[in-house]
């Protein structure tokens, strides 16, 4: 059967809103069951500044061979910019194949529950366990006007991040959005943590 969990591998039709009862996928349109590997997605967000990018490598190195490491802005692309539903998605089916392989997948990127939880790919995962890395309006302040020309944070989008940031502290107990600032916490620290929070959550 393909990776593309959508697609219907004894007819070939494709549902945009897969019907998913448990860790079975029924094609609407010939009634085929298949069973697939339905585990959980984790989503390290944030805003830009945080670390999310920082991690990446160093969660890498620790859990070589048990998940895959995957960072969002990758497919930040022309195609994709246009449509933020459609590049969420996009995501989601992406992590989706890769748990076909048997490794859950940590995603690094800025996305909040509201984006991911209407989703209809959303089926496909167990569980979406959210972590958010913030920081203090002036370290991220910082962080990001010292980033290269090349990356484009000007004041206003810096701004718009901060905004972000904010909500998310205020947002992260009614959305079930755990938090971890790192203004004073050293990158090591930073993955010691995160890798005890995905660890805590991984399938037995």
């Amino acid at each position: 059967m393909g990776l593309d969990l959508r697609i219907c591998p004894a007819c070939g039709e494709l549902a945009e809103r897969p019907a998913v009862a448990g860790a079975v996928l029924t094609c609407p349109k010939c009634g085929h069951e298949r069973p697939f590997r339905k585990l959980p997605l984790f989503a390290l967000t944030g805003p830009s500044g945080a670390g999310k990018s920082t991690m990446g490598p160093l969660l890498a190195e620790r859990f070589a061979g048990e998940v895959v490491l995957l960072e969002q802005d990758i497919l930040w692309i022309d195609a994709l910019r246009d449509d933020v539903s459609a590049f969420r998605s996009v995501w989601l089916r992406m992590a989706a194949m890769l748990h076909q392989n048997g490794r859950p997948v940590v995603l690094c990127g800025t996305v909040a529950p509201p984006e991911f939880e209407p989703l209809p790919e959303r089926a496909f995962f167990s569980d979406v366990h959210y972590l958010a890395l913030v920081g203090s309006p002036a370290s991220l302040r910082a962080r990001l006007r010292a980033r290269p020309a090349w990356r484009e944070w000007d004041e206003p989008r810096i701004e718009e991040m901060l905004e972000f940031n904010d909500w998310l502290r205020k947002s992260a107990p009614d959305l079930g959005v755990g938090l971890f600032d790192t203004t004073d916490v050293s990158p090591a620290a930073t993955a010691d943590h995160v890798e005890r929070w995905i660890r805590a959550r991984l399938p037995r």
